[in-house]
């Protein structure tokens, strides 16, 4: 069993939908995906494997990733009217939910790219149990990038380790002597943390809840000490200030691309033949 087939059992249960079942038996439909708003549209892909999963067939009219207008046509959808309405909802959610992800990422790339364009814009890990994989995946489609997938594809050392394990020093090192083959980051609060970390040759320092100017005057130090270092800021970055930030970082992460987006708007009409 694979993602959408658990995604559809959360709608069919063991019974099935019910209200479909009763009414029709072979009828036959065709129906349109509509954009009910601007955007990027992402998720045609996984919504043509849901329908494939009920048994009606799909055309995708352009591709995710793509920008399209209030009206657009987006999929086109034939089959048993059963089939079809089976998929309906979960195929809408997952268009709408990776929809809004993807064009908030492209309005905020584009934003900070007016100001530094070598600047990217990451994921976190602030994600829906179990959608993960495709909330990341709308963040690429919006021209950003996923960051760590979980806790095993990259070291990030984050304040609670080191309130436990009591220094930037000492939590480096620890981590130096057991990882050899993977990306190495550090999330520091003060500058003082920031430049042992430079020195120490990590891959990536996470500047924490930094104002912009404070973030930016501690860059330069750190890029002083270590020129190779990536510099990635988070925590309290919004689409009204982000540009202070794209002027001396390399990355931006930002968690509520993915634990807050506003979802955009699609339909599926119905389309008797």
């Amino acid at each position: 069993m694979d993602d959408i087939d658990r995604f559809l059992k959360e709608d069919l249960g063991n019974e099935g939908d019910i209200t479909s079942d009763s009414l029709f038996t072979n009828e036959s439909a065709s129906a349109e995906i509509i954009a009910k708003e601007d955007c990027v549209v992402a998720g045609l892909d996984e919504a043509k494997k849901v329908f494939e999963k009920t048994g009606a067939k799909t055309t995708l009219e352009v591709n995710d990733g793509v920008f399209v207008k209030k009206g657009a046509i987006v999929a086109k959808v034939k089959g048993p009217a059963r089939s079809i309405l089976k998929g309906e909802r979960l195929a809408l959610n997952i268009i709408s939910r990776m929809s809004g992800i993807a064009t908030e990422t492209k309005a905020l790339i584009d934003l900070c790219r007016k100001i530094n364009p070598r600047v990217t814009i990451a994921a976190t890990r602030k994600t829906t149990p179990g959608f993960r994989e495709y909330e990341k995946k709308a963040v690429i489609l919006g021209g950003g990038e996923s960051h760590r997938f979980g806790l095993y594809d990259a070291v990030l050392i984050k304040d609670n380790h080191l309130k436990i394990v009591g220094s930037v020093e000492d939590a480096i090192k620890r981590v130096k002597e057991k990882i050899k083959d993977k990306i190495i980051e550090i999330e520091v609060e003060n500058e003082k943390d920031a430049l042992v970390a430079a020195k120490m040759n990590v891959d990536v320092i996470m500047l924490d809840n930094f104002d912009a100017k404070s973030g930016a005057d501690i860059a330069k130090k750190i890029r002083k000490v270590n020129p190779n270092v990536l510099i990635e800021v988070s925590g309290g970055i919004t689409k009204e200030n982000i540009q202070r930030y794209a002027s001396f970082a390399d990355r931006i992460s930002l968690g509520y691309l993915t634990h807050s987006i506003k979802s955009k708007d699609f339909s599926l009409e119905i389309r008797i033949f």
